[in-house]
């Protein structure tokens, strides 16, 4: 049985593989779990390396899995590259790529840097059916990764994880968590004619729209306290400039150039708070 549903051969099957890698997506994980280990102070490049690769395998899973289950188990998607064979062999491959990763953690780094490794890998094989259909999960599946990628990041170059990652980490969970509600809601209708329990089925558009809001917010007040405190550089506060900007002019759009607008003002978000890091290391 062939692996790609558009044709047969090496060709097509690497195709289909290969379809599953999401730049979009998967660049922010990658790129926090280098941002942790760049707030250590110290950088060893072949531990990120090795971390890195673990968040990817992560995150390949997870897009795997929801392809898998949306088309070929609840049938709601129109097209999928991937047989179902194909999608239980890019799962085993990318399994396994993230256990050797976690072996090299535990080996280099000791074994609280593979434990929390793990739950990457648990959230993305466990967000379709288990964990997208309840509103909270669904909602904070995608940040709570972004976030333990920053925490991992930062124990396996330091040992343990300090305060400043961990308020790294909660910074990204919150405004990501917003930027998700948002973009559920580009499939308002839908998930509600399947009863999928998305916040802005739950709340409805508008209040979920506002919860959105608020919640990007209220991160970008914690960076400038962190700022203002001195766990964060005083420069981390111009990130909060960047995505404010960016989320003004995101408030007046629809759902889906709206969501757009959010996850690239959050990618500018992330290079400012690197720039911040890099420029005035926290040592």
């Amino acid at each position: 049985m062939p692996l790609s549903r558009r044709g047969r051969g090496p060709e097509p099957a690497l195709r289909a593989l290969l379809s599953q890698v999401h730049p979009v997506f998967m660049l922010p994980p990658v790129a926090a779990s280098l941002f942790g280990g760049v707030l250590a102070g110290r950088f060893d490049p072949p531990l990120a390396a090795v971390h890195a690769t673990a968040i990817f395998a992560a995150v390949y899973t997870a897009h795997v899995k929801d392809g898998y289950v949306d088309f070929h188990v609840r049938g709601e998607d129109d097209d999928h590259p991937l047989t179902e064979r194909g999608c239980r062999l890019a799962l085993t491959g990318s399994t396994a790529l993230f256990a050797a990763c976690l072996a090299a953690l535990w080996a280099l780094s000791g074994v609280g840097a593979a434990l929390i490794t793990l739950p990457t890998w648990l959230i993305g094989y466990g967000h379709a059916p288990q964990l997208d259909t309840n509103p909270v999960t669904a909602t904070t599946g995608y940040p709570l990764g972004i976030a333990l990628s920053v925490a991992g990041g930062h124990y396996v170059q330091a040992g343990g994880v300090g305060a400043t990652a961990l308020a790294f980490a909660a910074v990204f969970l919150v405004l990501l968590s917003g930027v998700k509600v948002i973009d559920d809601a580009q499939d308002y209708d839908y998930d509600r004619s399947i009863r999928k329990r998305t916040v802005a089925v739950v709340l409805g558009r508008q209040r979920a729209r506002t919860l959105a809001y608020l919640l990007m917010a209220a991160a970008l007040v914690a960076v400038v306290a962190f700022a203002a405190a001195r766990l964060f550089p005083p420069s981390a506060a111009l990130s909060v400039v960047a995505f404010g900007a960016v989320a003004l002019f995101a408030r007046r759009a629809d759902p889906e150039l709206a969501t757009m607008l959010l996850v690239r003002g959050s990618y500018v978000f992330l290079a400012v708070l690197v720039a911040a890091v890099w420029f005035e290391p926290l040592a």
